[in-house]
């Protein structure tokens, strides 16, 4: 029905010009412009090296790979540039695709991929009609006026959600900016808040609770908004409404580097975004009433510890979710220092996977089982979810407070676990305890059943940010860790475990391959119905009270 409704969008009534434009706002990366100039195409986790090959010339290694080139994200990039050599590059493979996929050809002609499309050539049109002559012109307002009715038409197959904003946001750009194309906003923009309602919760979150998706729809709003109202337009009130309930959520899910915390599939978020949309938003408020989108933040001097305290999504939107539960990211400053492996989907099937599991995240897992659970074979969501009970959630002049419960393991070895987090008022100690228990006579039973004579394997792991550079110490009784900071922090333990440090990976959008890295492992072995295993992460004493850290490398950019 895409590629139908395309070709018969071809015999539309073409724009002659704009009637408005609105500022560029997508924020491209400098560096990915010079990579794409010099012929470095990475899309998708994917890289191809093919300098002076056009880049709809180049064989596309995968579905990704391919949905970030039909998007045009990449014109971002090479308007942070800006150069003759830029324009050049984004002048030439714009008309090579209205020749090419134009007509209604070619795997770009979906709704969410055509308002990524829009928005892009509408950002940055005076950089691709710069030097044009009247005949290339109208074939661009042609694809233009194309690719709107096309929209038109089709935007309510885009499924709910990133997908949706993105075509109906597209959508209002469109009708805002070209001639003739008036009829299609009021539509649209009405479309939007309804969406905004069915979509976004009271909270401020989305089904997927993803972090890094909850920015990208955010920053849609954001954008639509703003276009709506340069234009004299109404922005409705369910869409003003939602933007007031995502902001504060986002802050409260920013880390103390400017990043997102990364759990169920999202990322940190592109270089900037973050910074561009929370300096639009209303307000500074950041939420303080209970979780933000299922996630708990605990705060203290300049360290912020968030932590995975809800089950994660299911059905549609649990399609890239991860057995995260009760798991935490800590960082101190601008420094990452625990971490999950992120999201494994840019570097294949196997990896987003294994991804997804409860022991690629800083929580404690029971051997060879994830709180939660996939359903039947190849099924992508969740099926198995583990369930929390939150017993204590709260901030003040001694420091920040967690204790919560999950259920994941209850059914398969009736196992409770309940994890206790305290980050004290200057932000240099984190204290914690993992426990595991059976409660009930027929947990116990159950767990008498799952552990035989050999008892249950338990593992609880810390996976480490890249940089920060870790080495057993004291004996092999603590791990001391340094950050580029200068920063010396140390974990301890109750002895309750063996530890161990070992390998991990961190998977970072952008690159092409995953980083090594290291994980603290306490492991053990239940006999019992319960243990408890006590831990602290400290800042060394001799680590001052602050650190002028000046020194950071920009990676998000590097492969």
């Amino acid at each position: 029905m895409n590629r139908l409704h395309a070709r018969r969008a071809a015999y539309a009534q073409p724009a002659t010009g704009f009637v408005y434009q609105p500022e560029p706002r997508s924020i491209g990366l400098f560096a990915r412009g010079k990579q794409l100039i010099a012929g470095n195409f990475l899309f998708g986790g994917q890289l191809i090296e093919a300098p002076g090959l056009r880049l709809w010339d180049l064989t596309m290694p995968g579905a990704d790979f391919t949905a970030e080139v039909q998007g045009f994200g990449w014109l971002d990039d090479l308007a942070a540039v800006g150069d003759g050599a830029a324009r050049t590059r984004a002048q030439d493979w714009t008309w090579d695709w209205i020749a090419r996929y134009g007509k209604g050809r070619g795997p770009g002609w979906t709704p969410d991929l055509t308002g990524r499309r829009l928005i892009r050539w509408i950002n940055h049109a005076l950089l691709l009609l710069s030097g044009k002559g009247r005949e290339p012109s109208l074939a661009f307002y042609h694809s233009l006026s194309h690719q709107t009715l096309f929209l038109s038409r089709r935007w309510q197959a885009a499924s709910p959600g990133l997908p949706r904003i993105e075509a109906l946001t597209g959508l209002i750009y469109a009708g805002l900016a070209l001639t003739g194309m008036e009829a299609h906003v009021g539509p649209a923009a009405a479309a939007l808040a309804r969406d905004c309602d069915a979509e976004v919760d009271a909270e401020g979150g989305i089904p997927t609770r993803n972090p890094e998706e909850l920015l990208e729809v955010f920053t849609l709003l954001t954008w639509a908004a703003q276009a709506l109202t340069e234009a004299g337009q109404q922005v409705l009130p369910a869409h003003l409404a939602a933007m007031a309930r995502i902001a504060p959520t986002l802050r409260a899910l920013r880390h103390a580097d400017g990043g997102l915390a990364r759990f169920h599939g999202g990322g940190r978020g592109m270089e900037g975004r973050l910074d561009q949309a929370l300096a639009n938003a209303p307000g500074r408020t950041m939420r303080q009433d209970g979780l933000a989108m299922g996630f708990a933040r605990l705060a203290g001097g300049r360290s912020t510890v968030i932590v995975d305290a809800a089950p994660p999504p299911g059905g549609r939107a649990g399609a890239q979710a991860h057995a995260s539960t009760l798991a935490f990211e800590l960082t101190s400053g601008r420094r990452p220092l625990v971490v999950s492996c992120g999201a494994g989907a840019p570097f294949g099937a196997d990896w987003q996977r294994a991804s997804r599991a409860t022991a690629s995240h800083s929580t404690l897992a029971v051997e060879g089982y994830s709180s939660s659970r996939l359903g039947a074979w190849k099924a992508e969501a969740l099926a198995d979810r583990a369930g929390v009970v939150i017993l204590r959630h709260e901030a003040g002049p001694e420091g920040s407070l967690l204790e919560a419960e999950q259920d994941g393991w209850v059914a398969t070895h009736g196992l409770w676990h309940r994890r206790e987090l305290a980050l004290d008022p200057a932000g240099r100690r984190l204290v914690g305890a993992d426990a595991l228990f059976a409660d009930t006579p027929a947990e116990q039973k159950r767990f008498d059943l799952a552990a035989k004579l050999k008892g249950v394997g338990y593992a609880l792991r810390f996976h480490l940010h890249p940089d920060a550079d870790a080495v057993l110490d004291m004996g092999g009784a603590a791990v001391s860790m340094a950050l580029k900071s200068g920063e010396i922090w140390v974990f301890r333990h109750d002895g309750q475990a063996k530890l161990t440090l070992e390998p991990s990976v961190y998977l970072q959008k952008g690159r092409l391959k995953p980083r090594a890295t290291k994980q603290i492992v306490l492991a053990g072995s239940l006999q019992d119905f319960q243990v408890r295993i006590g831990w602290t992460l400290a800042k060394a004493q001799d680590t001052p009270l602050a650190i002028r850290d000046l020194d950071r490398d920009d990676t998000s950019s590097r492969p």
